[in-house]
């Protein structure tokens, strides 16, 4: 029981630090990071994948709280934006995770060691969307919503990655893109979260403390320990060269990845 609380709460500390500091969503960390640590406990193998999504889901809930109500005081969240696109999130995300309860564990790890390299080669190559159009309609706007939920829900992430450069590509400046992404994180974890429980709420073989997919005491010690280790990166993003700590995070994204596809390969 204390290996695994400590277990969770390191997930946390790594997590949140590099939300603060990076900005980025941890759940490209906290998802290869709760697989490695369910077989360290030896949790049911056949819902590891769903339960490691799920729970980084949750855990989005309370980071993308603390993470709104700070952009919308420094005035970086474009609200209009938020109201259109979120429709479309709320059902792409919630639809993800039903259709993620029949997908097996290994088509789920297939699919997220393709999007990390995707994201660390972004990282790596500092690639930047140039403005080129402007914003859609409320109906493209709902198939993007749509679309950014679906691959969240899969990935276990707030779609920062995936929202942040479709909104550069459409004229919206850098910081509200980044802040406009931290509104519409919140409900692709609520919805993303709510699905993983319903999705998994008749699931058998789940593990004593599951609510569906969500796995209650990793989601209880990372939230705890991420908290304070966001307002700790923050203040070292203010320090650090913060353009070579996004190649170093690429690394790890590359390293996490790479692990999880030799596993696969096995």
């Amino acid at each position: 029981m204390l290996t695994a609380i400590l277990a969770y709460l390191c997930v946390g500390l790594v997590a949140g630090f590099l939300a603060g500091l990076l900005g980025v969503g941890g759940g490209l960390v906290i998802v290869p990071a709760l697989l490695y640590v369910f077989v360290l406990l030896g949790l049911p193998p056949e819902h590891h994948q769903h339960l490691a999504l799920g729970t980084s889901m949750a855990t989005i809930v309370f980071t993308g709280i603390a993470s709104l109500k700070a952009h919308h005081g420094r005035g970086a969240v474009r609200w209009p934006v938020v109201k259109m696109i979120t429709p479309g999130i709320l059902f792409g995300t919630f639809a993800g995770a039903q259709l993620a309860a029949f997908v097996p564990g290994l088509g789920l790890q297939w699919f997220f060691v393709v999007f990390a390299y995707l994201v660390a080669a972004q990282m790596l190559l500092d690639f930047k969307p140039k403005p080129s159009r402007a914003l859609p309609a409320v109906g493209g706007m709902s198939v993007v919503g749509t679309t950014i939920g679906l691959v969240s829900s899969w990935v276990g992430i707030g779609g920062g990655s995936l929202s942040v450069p479709f909104m550069t590509l459409c004229n919206v400046p850098v910081k509200e893109a980044i802040g406009t992404s931290a509104a519409i994180g919140l409900p692709i974890a609520l919805a993303g979260a709510l699905g993983y429980i319903v999705s998994g709420w008749s699931a058998g073989g789940l593990p004593q403390g599951a609510l569906g997919f969500v796995y209650l005491p990793a989601l209880a010690g990372i939230v705890l320990a991420s908290f304070p280790m966001a307002k700790v990166g923050a203040a070292a993003a203010h320090r650090l060269p913060v353009p070579v700590l996004k190649k170093c995070f690429a690394a790890l994204l590359i390293v996490l990845a790479s692990k999880m596809l030799w596993s696969l390969l096995q």
